[in-house]
């Protein structure tokens, strides 16, 4: 699966995609989901690209999306992947949780941890959740990827947040 973020309004090449609608205070950006590379757009700097390597739930039925943006150096791309390949998988069972896309970058060095919710309610339910500190409790440890291999990651992650048309 593939996942583009793109500046709205829709180019009208894409037009034919499905995708969801994703709006913050500073922008409007549409989410296609694909099963298909779409390899006539990479190149458009305004468009993100992503390829999916862990995914959970629905694409659809969610009113909130949150994005995690974590830059993880070339090298520790592998390390990165392993962590989430072998997550705890606790936030599907929360109510309110739509769906999970966890995104490699296919231009950039940012990934993406990609939640879907119901509400913004149910996001800030699930931050205050025993599985949230279950999922994130090495976060701040000598365990933590962070605290292992500094290096991998060059920047520090930020979140954005949308809600869904």
């Amino acid at each position: 699966m593939y996942i583009y973020l793109v500046p709205s309004p829709i180019p009208d090449v894409l037009a034919a995609y499905p995708h969801l609608t994703l709006r913050s205070e500073e922008q409007v950006r549409l989410a296609i989901e694909t099963t298909e590379r779409l390899l006539h757009i990479e190149p458009d700097d305004s468009i993100a690209a992503y390829e999916t390597f862990d995914a959970a739930g629905s694409w659809t039925g969610g009113s909130f999306a949150v994005f995690n943006n974590i830059p993880v150096t070339e090298d520790g791309r592998d390390d990165f992947e392993d962590r989430f390949k072998n997550r705890a998988r606790k936030v599907e069972d929360e109510p309110g949780f739509v769906g999970i896309r966890v995104l490699r970058p296919l231009k950039d060095d940012t990934y993406v941890v990609l939640t879907l919710w119901e509400s913004e309610d149910h996001f800030k339910s699930w931050q205050q959740s025993q599985a949230y500190n279950h999922a994130h409790r090495n976060r701040s440890t000598s365990e933590g990827l962070t605290a292992q291999k500094p290096a991998m990651f060059p920047r520090a992650s930020f979140v954005t947040t949308y809600t869904i048309e």
